[in-house]
């Protein structure tokens, strides 16, 4: 296992220069640039701004500009915003503790609803259960996150004014703090919750009519214990797949969501720096979101030997 992960980690180096490579040249081709606002203003002369350029090094070939961003990205300067002058860790470390909260307890609630769910509707095919979870899932799956998000605002802070729809870091009351949390997480907890709930009972269903759940029953096993010990235990294999690649979210942020409730996370900042041309900061963020996926996907592969003893690596 040491040997398997050893080399899964040295072939994610490639991988990630690759993407940091591909990321670098997207960004720095799109049109526009951090100065873009004063190519309009009369009262700065062009030299003037080609000097800035200069001296940010803006004017130099985009290969000599990432291997620079490289050296000292590797080295852990990340360097700093080009739109708020802060360190670029800076100021991911000061949006990080809400996504956190917001986004993190959103997974949470997401997973320990949609397994249950999953499970239940999966055993009980058919069933007014069945129907119930199927039909939660499908409404909650089909319903963009913009929508429940405007819905639940009119609802609860427009008609009833029972929850603030702004996010206020400024609030340090814990009850303050609650409130304004539930409906960012509620919204984000029912879409995730719908589509792992799916895809559990799905994974469900594969498993339920094997031979070796039928020689588990024949036994004379209990089928909770039946459906506890072996058939949900190998259905997660695949959902720990999906979890793995839904997980960077936390940390990357989401966009549509933080939008709405206006949430100063890391997607709000990855908004405001793709409207300001900041590069450091959409490096530094799509570069963890790599990072993140590649590590993640480890982890769900050594996740799969704990839940299945017949997967080994060599």
């Amino acid at each position: 296992m040491t040997q398997y992960i050893l080399r899964r980690l040295l072939t994610a180096i490639p991988t990630l220069i690759l993407i940091s490579m591909a990321v670098f040249a997207i960004v720095a081709l799109a049109p526009g640039d951090p100065l873009s606002g004063l190519a309009t203003n009369p009262d700065v002369p062009a030299e003037v701004r080609l000097n800035i350029l200069h001296q940010m090094g803006l004017d130099q070939p985009i290969p000599i500009r990432y291997v620079k961003w490289a050296e000292s990205w590797a080295l852990g300067n990340w360097g700093y915003s080009y739109g708020s002058h802060m360190a670029v860790t800076r100021l991911l470390l000061q949006r990080l503790p809400t996504d956190l909260w917001v986004l993190g307890s959103a997974y949470l609630f997401a997973i320990l609803i949609s397994i249950p769910i999953g499970v239940i509707s999966a055993v009980k095919q058919y069933s007014l259960q069945d129907q119930i979870a199927t039909t939660f899932a499908f409404i909650g799956y089909s319903l963009p996150t913009f929508f429940t998000g405007i819905l639940m605002i009119i609802v609860f802070s427009v008609r009833l004014r029972w929850l603030p729809f702004i996010y206020n870091v400024q609030v340090h009351d814990p009850i303050g703090i609650l409130k304004q949390a539930i409906m960012p997480v509620a919204v984000l907890a029912l879409f995730q919750s719908a589509s792992l709930a799916r895809f559990v009972r799905s994974s469900m269903l594969d498993n339920v009519s094997l031979d070796y759940v039928r020689t588990a029953r024949a036994k004379g096993l209990a089928q909770r214990r039946v459906i506890r010990r072996h058939v949900l235990r190998n259905s997660l294999i695949p959902v720990v797949t999906l979890i793995a690649l839904q997980l960077p979210g936390v940390f990357t942020g989401a966009v549509v969501t933080e939008q709405i409730f206006r949430v100063p996370g890391i997607g709000s900042l990855l908004i405001a720096s793709l409207q300001n041309s900041d590069t450091p900061v959409l490096m530094s963020i799509a570069f963890v979101a790599a990072i993140l996926v590649v590590l993640l996907n480890l982890v769900a592969d050594v996740v799969y030997g704990m839940l299945d003893p017949r997967i080994r690596y060599g």
